[in-house]
């Protein structure tokens, strides 16, 4: 991309978030209240005990009991808190509200006077603390949230400028790399479908020069039919060379490559 877009684009995505059209405004308004604490870069507490995990990003995580720390984790909650910590918002539901441990799984826009009025999800990630990471339940907005991502990504801002974040050529992805990952790569021809999964995984491709499968559900439909030779970012939780690709926006095609 021309650098002298990226300020455009930008400018375009404040515009998108604040504006009498944000698609924030066709969703299901939900509670207001104070936000009392910050679990996550993608998860917050509000002041009527209601967890809230927001909808369409992807944080490092802190760890737990058992689970070491993840790189930028510190520094996307703390990017977080300076948003939120303290101040009223408003939940808004793209779709599904409630996951299986009672969470709000809700987009999050703040709605005092302490400060900047916030689609919170697209600033986190209009910075770079967060990655996209959509599912089809709550899915609502997630072409702005992928526009503002290629947008960091392209500047280095935040986790992008750390090796542990950048997208992983194909053929450099090994046997033992697991989790949410980011791959490039050239999309290859049909591969034979697990047969465990057949009932959830539409199609799956190869990606060239490498052994990595990637599963399409049907819930991903369009990306089934991308042409073989075309450069493709994908994303997807990944483990033993094997990706699970269960939106169609996790497929982003790479121009000029």
């Amino acid at each position: 991309m021309r650098t002298g877009l990226i300020p455009v684009i930008a400018a375009l995505l404040v515009v998108a978030a604040c504006s009498k059209n944000s698609p924030l405004d066709a969703m299901q308004p939900g509670e207001r209240a104070r936000v009392v604490r910050v679990i996550d870069g993608d998860a917050l507490v509000l002041e009527t005990g209601q967890s809230v995990r927001l909808v369409g990003i992807e944080a490092p995580s802190r760890g737990g009991r058992y689970d070491e720390t993840e790189p930028h984790a510190e520094e996307s909650a703390r990017a977080l808190e300076d948003l939120v910590m303290g101040r009223e918002v408003q939940l808004v539901y793209p779709g599904l509200t409630r996951d299986r441990y009672d969470r709000a799984l809700a987009h999050v826009k703040t709605t005092d006077a302490a400060g900047p009025a916030w689609w919170v999800n697209l600033e986190l990630i209009r910075q770079g603390h967060v990655r996209v990471r959509l599912y089809p339940d709550t899915d609502a907005g997630g072409a702005i949230l992928v526009e503002a991502e290629k947008e960091a990504r392209q500047t280095s801002r935040g986790l992008w400028s750390e090796r542990a974040y950048a997208p992983q050529r194909a053929e450099r992805v090994t046997h033992e790399d697991r989790g949410f990952m980011l791959i490039k790569g050239i999309l290859g021809d049909e591969a034979e479908r697990p047969q465990e999964d057949e009932r959830t995984i539409l199609c799956t491709r190869k990606l060239q020069g490498s052994s990595i499968l990637i599963d399409m559900t049907f819930s991903a439909r369009a990306a089934c039919d991308t042409p073989a030779g075309t450069p493709v970012l994908v994303r997807g939780w990944t483990q033993k060379k094997r990706m699970e690709l269960v939106h169609p926006l996790h497929l982003e095609i790479l121009e000029g490559e």
